[in-house]
């Protein structure tokens, strides 16, 4: 084996086309991300058929863009690694198959990466030094997951949402109160113009010793404190509904997030997902690890949202414990992390 390993990583979940070069599981040398944001928003949402034919339509160059960039050629790759779930399973297909392409073409091996470990191993590729174990909090527009990461591959899932993930609630919230798609950095944008405390939100906990996460109550809340100002003509902001959403979350993921520091005895709490990247979250995660003497980590923004380096890390550590997988490889939409 040689010394330096370089991973080329095939990320195509949701509605990112994204293609990375990676050495060593730490170090990105090209992450290219092709983002179909513009297309989506004009239907509020991701739209899975839209999604899977732009993937069809781009990927060949994104892979070549990302070779291109650093002077490569796909001889000088190591190992394919490719997103297999969970997320869309038309959009998986797409680079999956790619991926299974290019590893029987080169006679190079393929890992198939799960997405939300990959969101994780964002965190290696920002900070070098960081070394399980940690608890990771990963949120996003389709996850929220408490997790216990007690080594490279080893996982244990503490709590999740019970409805819906984080990111989504966002994104309903704010197309209830008229923002377009993507909502949660929107609402990140306008909460800060709001007050947090006009408006009294539940703060839906669940049971005391529970760590799973519950947010479809909230977005009622705010559906029903719209539609009864509106029959009562009450005037009411929407920077203070999205104040007061944005900080009943953020003290919910924090609270749990530290509980979980804490029941386990580690000192080394992780961000990653898209909603990382939510200013609110972050300031308010700081404050509490700073309070219990806790390290903090989270990734730049770029790394926050769905991308290929992310993918090119987990498919290392997964490759130099062993991992290979076969041309029968599928796409598994609702694909667990538990190890």
């Amino acid at each position: 084996m040689k010394k330096d390993i370089l991973v080329l990583g095939i990320e195509t979940s949701c509605d990112e086309t994204s293609v990375a070069v990676v050495k060593n599981g730490r170090e990105i040398l090209s992450n290219v991300i092709l983002s179909q944001i513009d297309i989506h928003k004009q239907f509020g949402g991701v739209v899975p058929e839209i999604a899977s034919r732009n993937h069809l339509d781009v990927i060949s160059q994104v892979i070549d863009k990302a070779l291109e960039d650093i002077n490569l050629s796909l001889d000088d790759i190591d190992v394919i690694a490719t997103t297999y779930g969970p997320g869309l399973v038309g959009a998986l297909l797409v680079g999956m198959s790619y991926g299974k392409s290019l590893s029987y073409a080169l006679n190079k091996p393929l890992v198939g990466v799960n997405h939300i470990e990959g969101h994780i191993c964002a965190n290696y590729l920002e900070h070098k030094e960081l070394e399980p174990p940690f608890i990771a909090l990963v949120v996003s527009g389709g996850h929220t997951h408490l997790i216990l990461v007690s080594d490279y591959g080893k996982y244990k899932i503490l709590g999740r949402t019970r409805d819906d993930a984080v990111g989504e609630a966002y994104d309903k919230v704010a197309r209830a109160i008229g923002l377009s798609y993507p909502g949660g950095p929107k609402i990140d944008n306008l909460s800060n113009l709001g007050d947090k405390y006009a408006i009294k939100f539940p703060k839906p906990m669940l049971e005391p010793d529970s760590l799973d996460f519950s947010f479809s109550g909230l977005k009622s809340f705010v559906l029903n404190f719209i539609n009864n100002c509106k029959m009562k003509e009450i005037d009411f902001k929407n920077e203070d509904i999205a104040a007061g959403f944005q900080n009943v979350v953020v003290d919910i993921l924090s609270t749990k997030a530290i509980k979980a520091c804490e029941l386990f005895n580690i000192n080394k709490l992780v961000l990653a997902g898209g909603v990382a990247s939510n200013s609110g979250l972050r300031l308010k995660m700081k404050e509490e690890c700073e309070k219990k003497s806790l390290e903090l980590y989270f990734p730049n923004k770029i790394l926050c949202t769905d991308n290929a380096a992310m993918i090119a890390s987990s498919g290392y550590y997964n490759f130099i414990m062993g991992k290979r997988d076969s041309l029968n490889l599928n796409a598994s939409p609702n694909l667990k992390l538990e190890v």
